[in-house]
């Protein structure tokens, strides 16, 4: 691919304009991810028969168009992750979940505040890359250092093939499994949104309108998998899936008795998104596995400056789609995000990022359609209609 294709891709992204200091301008991040989400697009547009036409590119930055929010620089555009430097380099970090101030306090080993980020900022500085990925993995922590290696390489799409009417099981949370899900909805599949009642999607709290476009026309179920009874219904639904996506670590499901390969054998396809593949004990959200998977800018002093919006999610979530539509069941489609980050890199980025010629696209949005069921609206109907007891 040109450097000019993929300049223009980013430009009419909407990307551009949420990537760069609050105070600066514009920059043109590096590689190709752009024109790697296009290509996605693309996929499904066979897949489906041209039903679903959309721009990839576009939906890279399509939650900032709902949110209003604009580039902060080495502050993630929500706030919930910084860019941090250490002994030999810098980090992302990332404190978005309830339980990350005491992760981090853990981390550095002392009380934190109401703000953890001057005390966590402190630690790093004294402390290696190495260091702070042990102590990261060790502890749960969202984040790691940030710098580019040569990944594994992620899934490719195979043959495209028709979704529409496939019964699809959605376990996944925030961005990436849930744009997965939304384009297998769009494509004529029929999505059951799976939570439990102590953990709800994180998103139902986030932007109102941009979780009803994802989630529209989707239908809810909640049922507990520590009550005896409902673990079974639990299992019977996935039994009854074409399609499950997760986004956690595998041995979420696994404790709630799912066997993933035994449903594979058996022809399901299996939706695997985490944050550094299913074999790693890692934890990351959208901009932090990004910046350590290499795709920053770079400011004129080096220092590295978060690309977009949690950009791995919807680069992801678009992966995962493209390949739930392609070839024949029974297949396990591991998601690892930050390979697919990694892909879209020729190597490190090592030199100050260009500011973005002329006019760059804001980010745009789609109306959403249908509304967003409210959560275990629609459990026993669903159960109901597939004859679970």
């Amino acid at each position: 691919m040109s450097a000019f294709q993929s300049q223009c891709d980013w430009s009419e992204s909407g990307i551009v304009e949420l990537t760069g200091r609050v105070d600066g301008p514009a920059l043109l991040p590096p590689g190709d991810a752009a024109s790697a989400a296009r290509a996605l697009t693309r996929h499904i547009d066979t897949a489906t028969g041209g039903r679903v036409c959309l721009d990839g590119a576009r939906l890279l930055a399509e939650r900032a168009a709902f949110t209003g929010w604009t580039r902060a620089g080495a502050m993630s555009l929500g706030g919930r992750s910084r860019l941090l430097e250490s002994a030999d380099g810098w980090a992302a970090v990332s404190c978005a979940r309830p339980d990350d101030v005491a992760l981090l306090a853990a981390l550095i080993s002392a009380e934190i505040g109401e703000d953890p980020w001057p005390p966590v900022a402190k630690w790093i500085a004294r402390h290696s890359n190495a260091d702070f990925d042990d102590r990261a993995e060790l502890l749960g922590i969202a984040g790691g250092s940030v710098g580019w290696s040569p990944p594994s390489a992620p899934p490719q799409p195979g043959p495209p093939r028709d979704v529409d009417g496939m019964l699809v099981v959605d376990f996944s949370a925030l961005w990436a499994g849930p744009l997965c899900a939304h384009l297998l909805g769009l494509a004529g599949a029929r999505v059951v949104k799976v939570e439990t009642p102590t953990r709800p999607d994180g998103a139902r709290r986030g932007n109102a309108e941009f979780y009803r476009l994802l989630h529209g026309g989707h239908r809810s179920v909640i049922l507990d998998p520590t009550a005896p009874r409902e673990r079974r219904r639990l299992q019977s639904l996935v039994a009854a899936a074409d399609i499950v996506i997760e986004a956690s670590r595998p041995r979420a499901l696994a404790a709630f008795g799912l066997d993933a390969k035994e449903h594979v054998r058996r022809g399901t396809t299996w939706i695997s998104i985490t944050s550094h593949g299913r074999l790693r004990n890692r934890v990351g959200f959208g901009d932090d596995v990004a910046a350590s998977s290499g795709l920053v800018a770079l400011d004129d002093d080096g220092a590295p400056l978060f690309v977009g919006d949690a950009i791995a999610d919807p680069l992801a979530g678009l992966t995962a789609a493209a390949c739930a539509m392609s070839g024949a069941g029974g297949r396990m489609w591991d998601i690892s995000m930050s390979a697919v980050v990694s892909a879209t890199l020729a190597g490190p980025t090592v030199a100050p990022s260009r500011p973005a010629p002329g006019l760059a696209t804001p980010p745009q949005y789609r109306a959403p359609t249908g509304s967003a069921p409210a959560p275990g609206a629609d459990t026993a109907e669903v159960l109901r209609e597939l004859g679970i007891a």
